[in-house]
This record gives structure tokens, sequence and C-alpha cells, in this order.
């Protein structure tokens, strides 16, 4: 939250400090008391504070409050059918995707694909394919460093945007989960502009860059034509008023 503009997403960001106050493990609820004055501090520092903490906490209790009404959702389930039925079903989730994405892996084959950037930045990837063990090795080796923009993009993003391709990749209408990834085994090297390091500047990574890792992973698997490829943010306020959205884009024939 916060940043030198108005909808934390500055196009002009040189560092994450650039990007608003970061937050890095810090404990909102403490014995079921929201830490308020501890929370308003927070988004209050840093270099480029939050404009508007009240509309900041506001948003923080309805995700609290939400988080809160899964996990009695969660007990009430478990009360009803027990502990081991409840884990039993987790476990069987994450298998089944597993499994459907390794049925989807097994018809692939070794390729490479290089997609080029805007600013002449280029994103590499070659997936190698073990039909035999009916997995992959997603491997970003030779993606351009981090830029000093901020068209970076944190590996969680990287990872998350791997994830949704290779669940594209499965006709089954299985829930989105981290089973989807145990057949892939992901390199993206340290200190490239999609692992960078600390102080990069990511929020185009998030929107901008995240695209191009989807169509670079689409080209390499040759399953789909390249779209527009971006997310369009549009942003403006003052100190009062904040707004941000994504509009994003589409059009790729497939």
């Amino acid at each position: 939250m916060g940043g030198t503009t108005p909808g934390s997403m500055p196009a002009s960001s040189r560092t994450v400090d650039d990007e608003g106050v970061l937050i890095d493990d810090f404990l909102l609820v403490d014995a079921g008391r929201l830490r308020d004055a501890e929370t308003r501090a927070l988004f209050a520092s840093g270099r480029h504070p939050s404009r508007n903490v009240d509309q900041n906490m506001a948003d923080l209790k309805a995700q609290i409050a939400s988080c809160t009404r899964g996990a009695d959702e969660l007990i009430r389930m478990t009360q009803e059918f027990g502990r081991p039925v409840v884990v039993a079903y987790i476990r069987h989730i994450q298998d089944n995707a597993e499994e459907a994405v390794r049925r989807a892996v097994a018809a692939l084959k070794p390729s490479a694909f290089a997609y080029e950037m805007d600013d002449g930045a280029v994103i590499r990837v070659r997936i190698d394919v073990d039909p035999i063990q009916r997995s992959a090795v997603v491997d970003f080796t030779g993606t351009s460093e981090q830029r000093p923009t901020n068209f970076n993009a944190p590996l969680s993003i990287t990872r998350a945007a791997t994830l949704y391709v290779f669940r594209t990749l499965v006709d089954d209408a299985i829930p989105l989960n981290e089973g989807c990834l145990k057949p892939i085994e992901l390199i993206v090297p340290k200190g490239s502009m999609l692992n960078p390091r600390y102080p990069a500047a990511v929020v185009a990574g998030n929107v901008e860059t995240s695209q191009a890792v989807v169509d670079t992973l689409y080209g390499a698997l040759g399953v789909l034509a390249a779209s527009q490829g971006t997310m369009n943010n549009f942003t403006f306020g003052d100190d009062a008023r904040q707004y941000y959205e994504t509009i994003a884009g589409g059009s790729g024939a497939h």
C-alpha cells in the first residue's frame, strides 16, 4: 500500500520501496484481537506510506471476516465428518490434480521458446519431459537479468503463471490446488527478471510480465497463439481517493 503515486502502481518505480509499504510477516490478529494501532502504524511507515489507512483497515477487516468464516466452516466440517475423513479428501483432491497434470504432461514433447518484450528483455524457457515419470522440468535459464524498471516478476508470480498454464492443459473439472505443480520442477535463476533480488521494483511484474510468462510457456507448448499479453492498468487518485483497475486483454486464436 502507498507508493509514489495513488493506486500503488507507479509506472516509474525503480525500487520496491517506491511502490509503498513493504510488509513481511506481520502479526495482524493476536489472540482474537485485531492489532489496529500497530497495523495503522505499519501503513503509515516507510518512505511512501499509505494515503488512506482507514480504507486499508476496512479492506483488511473484510478479509479477516472471510478467513474466519472459512475457518469456522472447516471446523464444522471436521466435527461432522471427522478429521481423518476431511484430511483424506484434502489429500485426494491434490492427488487427483497431480494425476490429471501427469496425464497432460505425458502427451508433451521437449520444447523451448523465447519471448522478447518491448524493452528488449527476453524471457526464455525450456521444457524437458520425462514420459516415464510423466513429469517435466520448466527451466527459465537464459532469461534476462532483473530490470532497472519495474517489470521484474517475483518468483511467486512466475510460479503462479506456470501453475495456471499447466492447469489449462487439463480438461477435467478439477479445483486449482498445489497438486497441479507436483509433476513440475521449476528452475528460475536468482537475479533474473523472473526471480529478482531485493530491492528490485516489481509492480509491472504482476500484471505485465506474468502475462509474458504465460505466452512464453504457451509458445513452447505450441498450444495457443499469443494474444494481447497484457493486463492494461488504469490508475489515478489523490490523497483522499485512489482508483486502480486491471482491464486485461484477450483476442488470441486458440
